[in-house]
């Protein structure tokens, strides 16, 4: 065949047009494709809807009248935790205009009937949730309650707040009680002072109460009403009907309740709250929108006005506040972890049965044991407030036994600085305070009293019984040295309810509790029990005899002008004759195993001093309303402690034994960010005495204190009057003994203590002095460095220093060695170089968290 060159030529009409054969297949492919895709696809099948299982979780109702209202929970029971849903739902009623039912679940009538209510949860299958409610006397208006309808919408709108109306005089000529806790005044105040001219009978919508919530016309609190609300309307209804304040008759107010108590969700989960109120004759009226909320925990929930909460993403457990009227509830909410926990440590007893079970329902992992130099360090600080030597420390470490722990627990028990550390402790809570020089005789003794009674291991409440019921003079009976430091009969009430109960009752002075029960009455019956408390001229100058004086036993309610029998708080009034002593009275209850608050107060003291954040905190603000992280623990710790006898050696022993005690202070994967479930230890700050003296220990240094023995520990110093002879003592927090409070007590790090670690001649002095233990580490140069090194961080870390450790300070030590005998510093020496090093080192370790803390 010949070769001729390719030439485009135009085919002629009707010629094949002929094309490689690849183009062809390749044209017959896609085709085929095209074809194919021009074909109808089958419907792709669409995902399947998880199922709900709706269910209301508060009962059917009847509303009666038109301003009725009930809240709806609606709750997803296919969900992992039976999740809250009533802010996702759908609501609807049939037949509709029988109920209105808004976004969150609330009813309001609409007519009298019987309406059905459903509940769909939008993208999900499964059977709605139904309930029928019951509307009646829709055509029939109930006169208005004063202090159960109108008070609550100011309080719930800040207007009796103590920054607005609330507080003492008013604001702008305009006062209420405060909270609403004497609706009585507030009625008073509103219909009669400055001749009624804040309510208009005849154009409700004018009056100047309602002119200035609404803003219509200038108000310095600004807007706090709108117009033609729910809350609104109700004072317009209450003009309109002519002001009433209550029948003689009417039903009070005897408790409210929430519902749900208390839920485990998930984080972030939500939970709508219903709250009823229950009277008196025996009717019950939903008060969801007209209740206070607040969460106790905010970086763990919040709440809005309708009781909606939103938990947050920390595990543990939270907490919100209700409050109507003087009547309190409180819903618990706990957020778990998850994680998975394959081993938990063996239980020794009670404690670790309440907390790991906790741990195993949040899903959050201890952590684990903690070694023995740490345990020794930590139980030693904690029980006698002081470091171990050198020689306790290698004798702990070296011995074998599985029961040391015990025993050691055991000794430091029995030793007398367990008896002066919690001597002092109390000392402190106590108030023993010197204010005067010549009240130095009776601060000192009633610190030996305290200290030798804990050396006995006094019952507790033989103790306190002791204190309160304390007569004659200091000489004779220390005891009444606190009847000096607390002269007033109402702060002696309040230092005893706080101290002994977790009670602080000083709010009730003057009104209701916010937070708690107690009412005036409460406050002045029980201070009625120390109105017999007389007082003459002691032996010595500025002391005095405290004695019973006979007489009837009262004291007046400066609001009510009613004389007040002794009532111990919660019980009836009581017949005292005149010539008892209401004291023993007061004392006898207070101490009783039957006492609800007594036993829960001292043991949650207790377990705030060995694991630093107390199962309730404040540790002695132990209300209804901010309760337990672990309430079945502290439940159990105070019946054991009761049971005993109230020995406060076993309550300790009880703690220091448990596993929950000796986990390590070094946190896992999952528990880092735990500060309330007890997954770990927490470190903290050595107190300003137990730094002192173990600064003075490791530095083989001391103190001196004015009237007191050289050399003396500071945690053995009876009174506050030493913080004049150590700025440590005060720039490391140590109290002034001014109140009943343990928050006195500076616990946290801050500058100024960094600075005077650092930089100050007190420190200085005491790492160099001559008879000092980095001089002696010093001249003992025929003792090897590791041996020398190891001495010093026993003395200070009650453990060996690591390898790593050892190199580090070697090469410091030789370092200076090698500057002084080269002779760079005209003024070195060998033995200067040496001393110098070892303060380095001293000063180092002093300075680290590791010392610093207990862990």
């Amino acid at each position: 065949m010949k070769n001729t060159p390719l030439a485009l030529k135009r085919p002629q009409r009707g010629a094949i047009y002929a094309l490689p054969a690849f183009l062809v297949a390749a044209t017959f492919l896609a085709n085929l494709i095209t074809a194919q895709d021009a074909v109808p696809s089958a419907p792709a099948e669409k995902p399947k809807l998880p199922e709900a299982k709706l269910s209301f979780q508060i009962p059917a109702s009847a509303l009666t009248g038109p301003h009725s209202g009930q809240q709806l929970v609606a709750t997803n029971e296919a969900s992992a935790r039976h999740a809250d849903v009533t802010a996702k739902a759908k609501f609807t009623a049939d037949p509709a205009n029988i109920i209105a039912i808004d976004s969150h679940g609330y009813v309001t009538p609409l007519a009298d009937g019987t309406a059905t209510v459903r509940a769909t949860l939008p993208n999900h299958t499964g059977a709605p949730a139904t309930m029928q409610v019951t509307v009646k006397n829709f055509e029939t208006e109930s006169t208005l309650n004063f202090s159960h309808e109108v008070v609550p919408v100011f309080t719930k709108y800040g207007c009796n707040g103590g920054g607005c109306h609330g507080k003492s005089g008013g604001q702008n000529n305009f006062r209420l009680s405060l909270l609403g806790y004497e609706p009585w005044n507030d009625h008073e105040w509103l219909v009669r002072e400055s001749r009624g001219r804040r309510i208009s009978p005849a154009a409700p919508e004018n009056s100047l109460l309602l002119l200035k919530a609404t803003g219509e016309i200038p108000h310095e609190g600004g807007i706090r009403l709108e117009r033609d609300s729910t809350d609104y309307n109700t004072i317009v209804r209450w003009i309109k009907q002519g002001l009433p304040y209550a029948a003689d008759d009417a039903p009070t107010v005897e408790r409210i309740a929430v519902f749900p108590t208390d839920r485990v969700a998930t984080p972030e989960a939500e939970q709508q709250l219903a709250v009823t109120a229950y009277f008196t004759d025996g009717s019950t009226r939903d008060i969801t929108r007209t209740a206070i909320y607040e969460a106790n925990q905010e970086d763990m929930a919040e709440v809005d006005e309708n009781g909606h909460v939103i938990l947050g993403k920390k595990t543990g457990s939270t907490s919100v506040m209700i409050r109507f009227q003087e009547h309190v509830a409180v819903f618990r909410a706990t957020i778990p972890l998850g994680a998975e926990i394959k081993n938990l440590p063996q239980q020794k007893n009670f404690i670790d049965e309440k907390i790991f079970t906790k741990l195993s329902l949040l899903g959050l992992p201890p952590s684990k044991g903690v070694d023995d130099t740490a345990f020794l360090r930590r139980v030693s600080v904690d029980i006698a407030g002081r470091l171990p030597t050198a020689t306790e420390a290698e004798s702990f470490l070296a011995d074998m036994s599985p029961d040391k722990r015990a025993r050691k627990i055991n000794e430091l028990l029995e030793s007398p600085d367990y008896a002066a550390y919690f001597g002092q402790k109390w000392a402190g809570i106590l108030r023993n305070k010197r204010t005067k020089d010549t009240y130095q005789r009776g601060t000192y003794a009633f610190h030996d009293w305290l200290r030798q009674s804990l050396a006995k291991n006094k019952p507790y409440d033989q103790l306190v019984a002791e204190v309160i019921t304390a007569s004659g003079e200091i000489g004779r009976n220390p005891a009444v040295a606190w009847y000096r430091s607390v002269k007033d009969q109402k702060e002696q009430m309040q230092d005893i309810a706080q101290v002994f109960l977790g009670i602080r009752m000083q709010c009730a002075q003057c009104h209701h509790h916010p937070y708690e029960k107690w009412s005036q009455d409460d406050y002045y019956g029980f201070a009625a029990f120390l109105t017999q408390v007389g007082r003459k001229k002691g032996e010595q100058p500025d002391e005095e005899i405290i004695y019973h004086k006979r007489g009837t036993a009262q004291m007046q309610n400066p609001n009510t002008k009613t004389n007040l029998k002794p009532t111990a708080l919660g019980e009836e009034p009581l017949n005292i004759a005149v010539h008892e002593d209401p004291r023993h009275e007061m004392a006898d209850w207070l101490t009783s195993p039957e006492n609800p608050f007594f036993a829960r107060m001292l043991v949650n003291r207790y377990w705030k001093h060995f694991f630093s954040i107390g199962l309730v905190e404040p540790e002695d603000d132990m209300r209804v309303t901010n309760p337990a992280t672990h309430p079945a623990l502290l439940d159990a710790l105070a019946g054991h402690f009761a049971a005993s006898g109230f020995d406060l050696k076993e309550l300790i022993r009880t703690i220091c034994n448990s596993e929950t005690y000796q986990r390590s202070a070094e946190p896992n994967a999952h528990n880092v960010k735990d500060t309330q479930n007890f997954s770990r230890y927490y470190p903290k700050r050595l107190q300003a005495e137990v730094l002192l003296d173990a600064i003075n220990l490791v530095s083989n240094s001391k103190d001196t204190f004015r009237n007191q023995p050289d050399g003396i520990r500071a945690t053995w110093l009876p009174d506050d009057k030493f913080n004049n002879d150590s700025f440590f003592l005060t720039v490391f927090g140590r109290p002034e003994m001014d109140s009943a409070c343990e928050c006195e007590r500076v616990a946290d790090a801050n500058l100024a203590q960094s600075l005077h670690l650092i930089n100050s001649d007190t420190i200085q002095n005491k790492l160099s002095h001559g008879e000092g233990r980095a001089a002696k580490l010093a001249k003992a140069t025929d003792r090897p460095d590791k041996d020398r090194l190891t001495e010093l961080y026993l003395y200070a870390l009650s453990r060996k220093p690591s390898e790593k450790e050892v190199q580090t300070a070697t090469a410091h030590l030789e370092r200076k060695r090698g500057r002084a005998k080269e002779k760079e510093d005209d003024e070195a020496t060998p033995e200067k170089a040496e001393q110098e090093a070892f303060e380095d080192i001293l000063w180092a370790i002093v300075n680290t968290k590791e010392f610093l803390f207990n862990h």
